[in-house]
């Protein structure tokens, strides 16, 4: 990573097998995934960075590109004692997770997918311009960051189980998006959940069942530190 990319200020809680998580586009860690984090930490020991100008992360001083986005997110990770982990992106979220399972095999155990595409439609790409006018200037990067995006290439890739869940009442990212990454990702569990885009906050225990079911269904693996749970 460039000297210029900030560490992430990164929330660390739990126990258990790795689970890191990534947030969405002008997003948090409290923002996306305060209502659920408690029920992850309680299985997982759950790992979640916040992107630059995102949370106390100071804003990166060039515009952010994926792949330095995604190794600076696995980083955090192993900089807090999780070897290997699950991927659990949202929204912009699911390219870091998919692009990290393409980068990192050797540490990616796993991929949930919510509310995700592979790269923006003509839907998204329309509402960038005034939802960059309603945010602050430090969030300006994750929205022009998006038009350049696409791990569509990526998809055949992922080795590693996957669930997609699809928000089917979304006004931002259309269940077209997630239904796209199931079918380009091997043997891609898929569930759909009638809510809006942040459904982690809007349906948390709707959104919970699926989630940890299937991360309950994967083979155990390392947690913090190395201890097999």
């Amino acid at each position: 990573m460039r000297d210029s990319f900030p560490a992430l200020v990164t929330t660390v809680a739990g126990t258990g097998p790795g689970l890191l998580l990534a947030h969405g586009a002008t997003g948090s860690v409290e923002d996306n995934f305060a209502p659920v984090l408690a029920a992850l930490a309680a299985e997982h020991t759950v790992v979640a960075p916040d992107y630059p100008g995102s949370g106390g992360t100071p804003v990166a001083a060039a515009p952010l590109d994926l792949d330095e986005l995604t190794d600076a997110v696995v980083d955090s990770a192993v900089r807090s004692g999780v070897d290997r982990f699950a991927v659990l992106g949202f929204s912009l979220g699911t390219l870091v997770a998919v692009r990290a399972a393409v980068r990192h095999p050797e540490r990616v155990t796993a991929l949930v997918l919510t509310a995700g595409f592979a790269r923006p439609d003509d839907h998204v790409l329309g509402l960038l311009p005034g939802w960059r006018a309603e945010v602050p200037p430090a969030l300006h990067p994750h929205i022009d960051l998006i038009p350049s995006l696409d791990t569509t290439g990526d998809l055949t890739g992922v080795a590693v189980p996957t669930l997609v869940v699809a928000t089917t009442a979304d006004s931002v990212v259309p269940p077209a998006g997630s239904r796209a990454l199931a079918a380009g990702i091997r043997d891609a569990r898929y569930t759909e959940i009638a809510s809006d885009h942040v459904v982690m906050v809007e349906r948390p225990e709707e959104w919970l069942r699926p989630v940890l079911g299937f991360l309950r269904s994967l083979p155990l693996s390392e947690g913090k530190d190395g201890e097999v749970e």
